[in-house]
């Protein structure tokens, strides 16, 4: 009883409920009309990539005369226009870091040949082994993982396959010579 009480002292525009239907109250948006569902949507095409500039226009002839001028230039009188131009634009200058650079005959600069950090982490591969010694492969790879029987026992069956990974030299080399000695083939990659 309240709430009919309450409607009744709301008022709403005369011409919005016969827009937007009887659920609907949009008093935010007295003008909204809803979309006809029967009509469909409709498509634009859109270009097949996206320039926020828009078309640029094509440069003026005396741009082109000068392009045309600076590459008729010799190597040496092009290699000045950059420093002449960033001083009578008043850049600063540009500071180039020369380590790790080593001069060539010709007086250019060549990258030194980086040196490879030296590997500190290898994996062990099993690459065959000896059918007669299968058990004692099986065995010897659950010692320095913690597989189960079965899981050593297919994964042996799997070989070449990976068996332990991130591993120091030594600690591969020792595992490498146990493979060896119980007569499967491992390498260190």
């Amino acid at each position: 009883m309240k709430l009919l009480a309450f409607l009744r002292t709301v008022h709403l525009p005369p011409n919005l409920p016969g827009k937007t239907g009887p659920l609907q109250c949009r008093l935010f948006q007295p003008d909204f009309v809803p979309r006809d569902l029967m009509v469909k949507p409709k498509r634009y095409k859109y270009p097949p990539f996206y320039d926020p500039y828009g078309p640029k226009p094509p440069p003026s002839d005396k741009v082109v005369q000068l392009a045309e001028r600076i590459a008729a230039l010799p190597l040496e009188e092009r290699i000045q226009i950059f420093p002449a131009l960033r001083h009578r634009l008043l850049q600063p200058e540009i500071q180039f870091s020369t380590e790790g650079m080593d001069l060539d005959s010709q007086g250019g600069s060549a990258m030194a040949e980086e040196e490879k950090p030296e590997k500190t982490a290898f994996d062990v591969k099993l690459e065959k082994y000896d059918a007669a010694s299968k058990i004692k492969v099986i065995k010897e790879v659950r010692a320095f993982t913690s597989l189960g029987l079965k899981e050593a026992k297919d994964l042996v069956e799997k070989a070449p396959v990976l068996l332990k990974q991130g591993v120091t030299k030594e600690e591969a080399n020792e595992i490498i010579e146990k493979l060896k000695a119980v007569g499967g083939a491992a390498v260190m990659e």
